[in-house]
């Protein structure tokens, strides 16, 4: 402790250092510049023109990225651990299962996205007048609890509650993310930020196939429900000891008023958030016809992406006849391509694209749709194939899945509403992620056309996705 009191001591120093030479710097430009452009008072040109600056340089910057890479991924330990207990659900009562149908654990699977979709909605709202720091320990806390629960339930209607509730306590996760996100990150490193925040819930989701995996072939179904509790509870605590949610800011005078010197600007307080009545902030959104289309097309990615979160331990388990603990270490190598895409997707758009997001998503949609073809022909058939495919897969889910979710709908909110623009933009990827369950648990069953027009669906929602982002394909964030 008493070292990192010191590393940020020095930290603080230098950015002070590093605000002094800058204020002395632009306040001389400003002076010869008021000459030029008498309107303009010295003052006010060195404020308008640092301002940018001072957002840039927030000390604590990178410890609030990490914080909320560990803090959201730890949310996945808890949401896609039901894969591994998939196999348990439609196992017969006599060898340990629930003994439910194909169909009624799709609408298990579809409740949770229900739940999420609709909190996002309204948690995307409360997000940007309640704190962060609350939300996410609710949503923590709360998330582990009902995983327990659902381990010790039986009944479909009763287990349909339960995993519904438990999308609602996920549901309180994102947004208060994206808000702190937005306090801290300026718009043009947002797109890398997230992208890093992203990498996260890549690296959860394949431990959590590994840990659910081996928990459910030790312990039961059971199993792939109890240790991931134990480990989100564990990042909640954690959340609540390190998360800051918003950077100290600069206290610049409104324009030579009441304020004289130099030394009152230096004085760090956090700027109080200005209150926007919910309606206005619910109206704002609506009428945003860009978050509109980023809805829908996370609709008919989040349909194909939850098809194989979902359903694919047990495609694997049912094509290749593979227990579900070895079927979840073959398909736990999809975080890999989700991490490396999730951070190269962000990263592009800001070196490449100048900000702009669409091209893109629209680019790596269009090829998830190929490669779900060709892995509906070559999965099963070795190996080695089968896992080369999902880690490619992965890459191309993900890539636009952390822009949709995040970085385009903060990118284009209208001003002071990006946490309900991603909650909005989020419910309906979400509406469509519960659809594509449905649908899924349907026209797997052999009667009604099996894996096969399955895997035909999936790539079919990827490239309609593709095709909505293109009307995008210009659109970029204000700076």
């Amino acid at each position: 402790m008493p070292l990192q009191f010191i590393a940020e001591s020095v930290k603080c120093v230098a950015f002070d250092a590093r605000l002094f030479a800058t204020l002395l710097h632009r306040s001389q430009a400003a002076m010869s510049q008021s000459t030029v452009n008498p309107s303009k008072s010295p003052l006010e040109a060195t404020r308008d023109s640092y301002v940018p600056e001072i957002a840039l340089r927030a000390p604590g910057q990178n410890a609030v990225i990490w914080t909320l890479w560990l803090t959201y991924g730890a949310f996945y330990f808890c949401r896609t651990n039901i894969s591994a207990a998939v196999p348990g659900l439609k196992g017969s009562i006599e060898s340990g299962g629930l003994g439910l149908s194909a169909a009624e654990v799709g609408w298990i699977l579809a409740s949770l996205k229900i739940a999420y979709g609709v909190g996002q909605f309204f948690n995307g709202q409360l997000s940007e007048r309640f704190s962060p720091r609350i939300m996410l320990a609710v949503g923590m806390f709360g998330s582990a609890a009902l995983n327990v629960l659902f381990g010790l339930s039986s009944g479909f209607y009763f287990l349909l509650f339960v995993w519904a509730s438990n999308g609602f306590c996920q549901s309180l996760g994102w947004t208060p993310c994206i808000r702190v996100v937005a306090n801290w990150i300026p718009v043009v490193h947002r797109g890398h930020a997230i992208g890093i925040i992203g990498t996260g819930y890549q690296i959860t989701l394949g431990l959590t196939y590994l840990i659910a995996g081996q928990a459910a072939e030790n312990f039961g179904w059971q199993g792939a429900l109890y240790v991931p509790a134990a480990l989100l509870a564990f990042a909640g605590l954690f959340m609540l000891v390190f998360l800051r949610e918003s950077p100290p800011e600069i206290s610049l005078p409104p324009g030579g008023g009441s304020r004289s010197g130099p030394a009152e600007w230096l004085h760090h307080s956090p700027a109080p958030r200005e209150k926007v009545a919910i309606s206005e902030i619910l109206l704002l959104t609506l009428t945003n016809p860009a978050l509109w289309l980023l809805g829908l097309s996370l609709g008919l990615l989040n349909a194909c992406r939850y098809g194989f979160l979902d359903w694919g331990v047990t495609h694997l388990m049912e094509t290749k006849q593979l227990r579900v603990d070895k079927a979840t270490l073959q398909f736990f190598v999809i975080a890999i391509g989700a991490a490396a895409g999730s951070y190269l997707a962000g990263w592009a758009t800001d070196r490449f694209f100048g900000s702009r997001r669409a091209p893109v998503i629209c680019v790596l949609m269009a090829m998830l749709g190929v490669l779900a073809f060709i892995y509906g022909a070559e999965a099963g058939h070795g190996t080695a194939v089968t896992m080369a495919l999902l880690v490619v897969i992965g890459f191309c889910i993900y890539g636009p899945q952390v822009l949709l979710v995040g970085t385009a709908p903060a990118d284009l909110a209208r001003r002071g509403t990006s946490a309900a623009a991603a909650g909005f933009v989020n419910f309906l990827g979400y509406m469509g992620a519960a659809s594509g369950d449905v649908v899924t648990g349907y026209y797997a069953s052999p009667e009604h056309g099996g894996w096969q027009t399955v895997i035909y669906l999936w790539a079919a929602w990827a490239f309609a996705g593709a095709f909505l982002m293109a009307f995008l394909w210009r659109k970029t964030g204000e700076r």
